[in-house]
């Protein structure tokens, strides 16, 4: 049941992760970028926004069920 869980949180974060666009090219844009987002002033909206939300609820799915195969199965 847990394996079948974890392939789909999988894939899940996977398909969610490429469907989302690059925000800046470089290491110059990739700081300026979160400092933007640190501190509000550019909200996610609309479909990034929502990529965003599966992004982490993917990635959080995955940690939980892993944590769990790995204490069920030791």
């Amino acid at each position: 049941m847990f394996s079948y869980a974890l392939f789909i949180a999988t894939v899940g974060l996977i398909v969610v992760v490429l469907l989302q666009s690059g925000k800046s090219a470089g290491l110059s844009g990739a700081i300026s970028g979160g400092a933007e987002q640190l501190f509000g002033k550019q909200k996610a909206r609309g479909i990034d926004g929502v990529l965003h939300r599966l992004t982490i609820i993917f990635g959080v799915a995955f940690m939980v069920i892993t944590f769990l195969l790995g204490y069920i199965l030791q």
